[in-house]
């Protein structure tokens, strides 16, 4: 996997944790402090990278039964990844709760990064170096929750949809990338 797939895998698994920092600091009132931007990236930085490595560690372990199918796994779940993406940017709702204490922001961190498991199996059969590609993803996550709080506090719920469709919609073309290759019919 190159730099650029594991850069638009990082970006699309980040908006759910992106909208949900915007929802954050749009709840916020003004009230944004680095300390919260921080709150909010370590919590959601955190998870995105741990998430996926607990799906590739569950990928690894059926390597052997599933690698003839393995371009279809990839493809199907960042469909499904997707495509559950750009569902919640169109008929979802995020709750403005500024409430950023434990319970709260650990019950929102594990909702908004499960789909990160999935893209963690898809690891396991694409064979990609796990330490980097978890890390790369827990730091873009932060840059961009991080951001997104910031951001909701000054524009507000405006860019969390459009956020949210450019993630989906990125996770799919990679799906439909890595199905197009296995079959020869793209080369890149």
């Amino acid at each position: 996997m190159s730099i650029i797939e594991l850069l638009f895998i990082a970006v699309g698994l980040s908006m759910d944790a992106f909208a949900a920092s915007v929802c954050k600091g749009l709840a916020s009132g003004g009230n944004v402090t680095l300390r919260r931007c921080a709150v909010a990236g370590l919590w959601f930085g955190g998870f995105q990278a741990l998430m996926p490595l607990i799906g590739w560690f569950l990928g690894t372990g059926f390597e052997q039964y599933i690698s003839r199918f393995d371009h279809w796994i990839a493809f199907a779940l960042l469909l499904l990844i997707g495509g559950n993406t750009l569902r919640e940017a169109f008929f979802g709702e995020e709750n403005a709760d500024p409430d950023m204490s434990f319970k709260p922001m650990l019950l929102l961190a594990i909702a908004t990064s499960i789909d990160a498991l999935a893209a963690g199996v898809t690891f396991a059969v694409l064979d990609t170096d796990i330490i980097f590609a978890v890390s790369f993803i827990g730091v873009v996550t932060f840059a961009f929750s991080f951001a997104g709080v910031k951001i909701g506090s000054v524009f507000g719920e405006k860019f969390r949809k459009p956020a949210q469709i450019a993630g989906g919609a990125i996770l799919i073309l990679l799906g439909v990338k890595i199905l197009l290759e296995h079959l020869e019919i793209i080369s890149f």
